[in-house]
């Protein structure tokens, strides 16, 4: 069977599109989207025990995580309590403490992306 002669260009131009790699391809470059976020943030764990209070922290990402461990203590005359600013490298994990004289009332921890 014999193509016709203005088919035999047209597939030949298909062809040679369909085995360009994607990133040649038109439709790849004209991405105007935002840029993918950088990923942030130290994964953290916290425990109560009685007025005890410790928390793990560890960073799988690039960038230093300043982290805190904030302390809510239950009762209105007991003080509560912020740690000092840690920096959590790359790949380390950090441990933060506190405590409260009587009971807990609520534990969170703070981020902050160091430059």
């Amino acid at each position: 069977m014999r193509l016709s002669r203005c088919l035999a260009p047209l597939i030949a131009a298909v062809a040679l599109v369909l085995s360009l790699p994607y990133d040649a391809t038109p439709h790849a470059r004209a991405s105007t989207g935002p840029p993918a976020p950088t990923l942030f943030g130290a994964a953290c764990r916290t425990a109560v025990t009685g007025s005890h209070v410790v928390a793990y922290c560890h960073n799988p990402y690039a960038d230093t995580d300043r982290v805190r461990l904030h302390i809510e203590c239950a009762r209105w005359w007991d003080i509560d309590t912020d740690s000092a600013p840690v920096d959590d490298e790359p790949a380390l994990t950090v441990r933060l403490t506190g405590r409260c004289w009587k009971e807990v009332g609520s534990v969170w921890i703070s981020h902050q992306r160091v430059r």
